[in-house]
């Protein structure tokens, strides 16, 4: 491995998740401190009965600042739903080349078979109240379920046609949960319904075996309950990756692969293309599915309107920056987008403070900050601001438009291929070959 890192001798090598121990060692390091990073770092023990002295998490400081802040758990715990959801939309578009915009349309329907499977049923809504080891995966399996349904019409398709087939989706489902018979599903169409939590329980007993909801206490420590959701998502996200990796390393992954690159060779190949497109929107709208059952229990209470166009684009734009076709790509690609808007109104409200204290950074903040009419800095601090500047919230939505044509022009690649670029130059150094 020291002497020849690029050396490999068996096909099986080759294609390992993590070929070498320097990509293992450093991949185990990555996931305990993701595993750390809600928790503060210990500074006080207690002596326990039975225990002897031992640490209180909770009493330091975040152990990865400032991710580990309670503000930005919960961004942190969307990136990883929004993970698995990337990674469906990846495999129907990246790996297989399957153009869609209608990603949200199956968040949606696998977030409402979690929320008749898993929900309590009242007199608008209907519910079974079945623990989250059966609402779970019957979303992604009820998704998938649609998802093969609708692909013998959508496999017939390519390219700009096949866009506007599954754009269409999206208003279907909006209109169909809107309907008198869908809000016993959806529930009120302004307020939508309560969704299952992510509350661990081995059937429909009073007391779960787990308690996610509420802060409480795991082991010996206390733990908030932003804490534990954080630790489940982050067990099912990383699950849901190891799965997405190894289906790109199957034959199925490679008949998709073969089917973006030249879909007739394929054809003379062998590999059928409507067998394998139907594959891969069934995969592609599974993990759609869960991911929309998991984002709708992270937020608890959701209309049949937040399933629309603007959440698909967002995955589209999730794929194109961080790298289309690629796993890690597509890690990156989420945290970039979903964390972008969050640390973009931290810096604003950091500049804003700074512009009222004074001194050099004061007059920087006065330069990109708009207060009043006679100010002209882009960025305005108001919450309503019709036309120019725009303000934080704004700024947020423009630059996914803007995101995406600048990595489309500059770095098709995304952000993987600068990872690439970079890992590559230092592979190789000193030489430039």
């Amino acid at each position: 491995m020291f002497g020849r890192p690029n050396l490999y001798t068996s096909y099986e090598a080759e294609t390992e998740i993590l070929p070498t121990y320097t990509q293992k060692g450093a991949m185990a390091v990555f996931i305990v401190i993701l595993f750390l990073m809600p928790f503060s770092i210990p500074v006080v023990t207690e002596s326990i009965p039975g225990l002897g002295w031992v640490p209180i998490i909770g009493d330091g400081i975040p152990f990865v600042r400032f991710l580990g802040d309670g503000d930005w758990l919960r961004p942190m715990s969307t990136v990883f739903v929004f993970v698995i959801a990337a990674l469906g939309l990846n495999i129907l578009a990246g790996v297989a080349g399957q153009v869609s915009l209608g990603h949200a349309f199956f968040m949606g329907v696998g977030a409402y078979f979690a929320a008749v499977l898993g929900g309590t049923e009242t007199s608008a809504v209907w519910g079974w109240n079945l623990p989250m080891w059966i609402w779970l995966p019957g979303a992604g399996i009820g998704a998938a379920a649609v998802g093969v349904l609708i692909a013998p019409i959508a496999v017939r398709l390519r390219g700009l046609y096949l866009a506007i087939v599954t754009l269409g989706l999206v208003f279907i489902g909006i209109h169909m949960g809107n309907t008198n018979w869908g809000r016993n599903i959806a529930g009120d169409p302004g307020l939508g319904r309560d969704f299952p939590t992510l509350d661990i329980e081995l059937w429909q007993e009073s007391s779960p075996l787990v308690t996610v909801d509420d802060s409480g206490k795991w082991l010996w420590f206390d733990i908030t309950d932003n804490q534990k959701a954080y630790i489940v998502l982050l067990v099912i996200c990383l699950f849901m990756v190891w799965m997405a990796k190894n289906i790109v390393r199957t034959r199925t992954g490679r008949a998709l692969q073969a089917i973006r690159d030249r879909d007739v060779a394929a054809e003379i190949m062998g590999v059928s293309e409507f067998k394998y497109k139907l594959i891969a929107f069934g995969i592609s709208s599974f993990y759609a599915g869960v991911a929309g059952a998991l984002f709708a229990s992270l937020v608890g209470k959701l209309p049949a309107v937040q399933w629309n166009l603007f959440l698909s684009v967002e995955f589209v734009a999730i794929i194109l920056i961080g790298g289309i076709g690629t796993v890690s790509g597509t890690i990156l690609g989420t945290a970039f987008v979903l964390l972008g808007p969050q640390l973009i109104e931290e810096v604003t409200e950091w500049l804003a403070d700074q512009s009222e204290a004074g001194g050099l950074m004061g007059g920087a903040a006065e330069v990109v900050l708009t207060r009043g009419p006679g100010d002209f800095g882009p960025v305005s601090v108001a919450t309503q601001t019709p036309g120019w500047p725009l303000n934080v919230f704004d700024w947020n939505i423009a630059l996914y438009g803007i995101l995406i044509v600048v990595f489309l022009i500059f770095e098709p690649l995304g952000l993987y291929g600068i990872w690439a670029r970079a890992r590559n130059y230092w592979k190789r150094w000193p030489f430039s070959y």
